[in-house]
């Protein structure tokens, strides 16, 4: 099955696909059988993705060591960049940008 082409919806163009899909939701809409998540329905859903995520300790200690990269350099969208003289020393022989091996 490698030389298959994608056909059908999967093998429409991205256009086309979201006209086909916005037609959709106009049509469940006006029918008045369309889904609208209630604040609590939302909160429960991120909750629940949130739980998920977190028990991936590896992904969770990547992310939170990106942040912390780039809060040190002066990147938290407050105010601009941080001067220079400001910044901590650079972590020795990784260059400010690399996080140190565990």
């Amino acid at each position: 099955m490698a030389g298959r082409e994608r056909g059908g919806f999967a093998g429409m163009n991205s256009d086309k696909q979201r006209e086909i899909a916005r037609r959709g939701g106009r049509a469940a809409h006006q029918k008045g059988t369309a889904h609208e998540f209630t604040a609590a329905e939302a909160r429960a859903a991120g909750r629940k993705g949130g739980v998920s995520v977190s028990q991936d300790r590896e992904y969770m200690s990547r992310i939170g060591r990106a942040g912390g990269l780039s809060s040190r350099t002066g990147r938290s969208g407050r105010g601009g960049p941080t001067p220079k003289s400001a910044d901590p020393q650079p972590l020795r022989g990784l260059g400010e940008n690399h996080a140190p091996t565990p």
